[in-house]
């Protein structure tokens, strides 16, 4: 018997149900009567381990977009923080955006795309807003 080359109604639908509801892994075997054995062959099946990985890409991407488009706000947010009156607060809020930069190379993907000559930096922070935060550590400690 010859091996299948595309996905059935119920593997797609598990997949659907994996990725795309708010149920966890064996809810989704349970609602749709598929057994961990069965589920366990699929997963070594290459066809549908492909589409399992399509589906993880996807979220991914979704993932780091969302990641970009919020980015600058929280990082709007702790620069906002530095001035509190909370003397803690400002000095976790200078911390943070200090670690900003050195969070963002250590990105594998990141360090990957500086290691073949891509024009990937951090953004510095400007004089004004270092000029803020080592203001903020100095008089924290005075």
């Amino acid at each position: 018997m010859g091996k299948r080359k595309h996905l059935s109604k119920k593997q797609l639908a598990v997949l659907d149900d994996l990725f795309g509801s708010e149920l966890d892994e064996q809810a989704v075997l349970d609602k749709h009567k598929v057994r961990r054995s069965t589920y366990d062959r699929w997963l070594a099946n290459k066809i549908f381990a492909g589409r399992f990985k399509q589906y993880v890409n996807g979220l991914m991407r979704r993932s780091e977009l969302l990641m970009a488009k919020y980015s600058q706000l929280a990082a709007a947010k702790l620069v906002e923080l530095t001035a509190s009156g909370k003397e803690e607060t400002a000095r976790k809020a200078c911390l943070d955006i200090i670690s900003l930069p050195k969070l963002t190379n250590d990105r594998p993907e990141e360090a990957d795309k500086a290691k073949k000559g891509g024009d990937q930096r951090a953004e510095q922070l400007s004089a004004a807003t270092a000029s803020r935060l080592l203001a903020a550590l100095a008089e924290e400690k005075g």
